[in-house]
């Protein structure tokens, strides 16, 4: 039995919404969920702009919207400009979301709406996401959350929508690769972003990260993936050395959500 009309049920007594847009599975079912709950001018989809946002995924997000007249703001964002951010500690992803609610809070009181809310699911809650703290200051909804949703309940409604980015892996921002207490900077996101673009090019799919450590970088995709890396090796290694990495490496444990924090005791021991 399909869960979406108690989700846009939720959705409809929540006022006017503004969401946070990010294109990703669960935003891209909010944003469907609540333009057919709550109509065009009862809700607005923001996308906050930076240069930690991959372009990929918001070309994915405008994608969406169109296909669905999804309405859409964007805004940009200036957690580059917050020391606490660029020091990559942590709980880095608290300064960049309360910079992000900070400004989509200051879009909704100008534009009369009565909630801002985001895609958290109930399987976001149990994993290390500083950025929920940041949403609880703010005062931000998570409507999916809220109803008990998993990512896995996601994707099924989603894919019940013709969302087409219903199986999408998750793609977090270009500042998740880069390893803890190493500064964010604009080019080290670029030189990640471009190094998975190339990659992608190669015929990588599904879950895939390059891990930015300073001087060298270290690749996590599918084992499934693993031969097709390995056989173009030489390329890899050539691009990735004209991208200002050292070295690269594959890891052969392959993709694993969280592994910069996972390897925190090891990188202090």
């Amino acid at each position: 039995m399909s869960r979406l009309p108690a989700l846009e049920e939720h959705l409809a007594g929540l006022g006017r919404i503004l969401l946070g847009y990010s294109g990703g599975v669960d935003s891209a079912l909010l944003a469907v969920a609540a333009r057919r709950a709550l109509g065009p001018r009862r809700f607005l989809a923001v996308i906050g702009r930076s240069d930690s946002y991959p372009a990929a995924q918001y070309r994915s997000a405008i994608d969406v919207a169109r296909c669905f007249e999804v309405p859409v703001l964007e805004v940009g964002t200036e957690e580059m400009d917050d020391p606490g951010y660029l020091a990559n500690s942590t709980n880095r992803c608290f300064f960049c979301k309360a910079e992000l609610w900070r400004r989509l809070g200051q879009v909704a009181r100008e534009g009369g709406y009565d909630v801002v809310i985001d895609g958290t699911n109930a399987d976001d809650l149990t994993e290390h996401r500083p950025g929920l703290r940041a949403g609880s200051e703010w005062r931000v909804r998570s409507p999916l959350a809220e109803l008990g949703w998993t990512k896995a309940d996601v994707r099924e409604a989603a894919r019940e929508l013709q969302v087409p980015i219903w199986d999408a892996p998750a793609a977090p921002c270009l500042s998740s690769r880069v390893a803890y207490g190493l500064r964010i900077t604009p080019e080290r996101l670029r030189q990640v972003e471009s190094a998975e673009a190339f990659l992608r090019s190669l015929g990588v799919e599904g879950d895939l990260r390059v891990r930015h450590h300073g001087d060298h970088a270290r690749l996590e995709v599918g084992p499934e993936h693993f031969d097709t890396v390995r056989n173009r090796w030489g390329e890899i290694e050539a691009y990735f050395a004209a991208g200002g990495f050292a070295y690269v490496e594959l890891d052969p444990r392959g993709y694993r959500r969280g592994s910069l924090l996972s390897a925190l005791p090891l990188l202090s021991g």
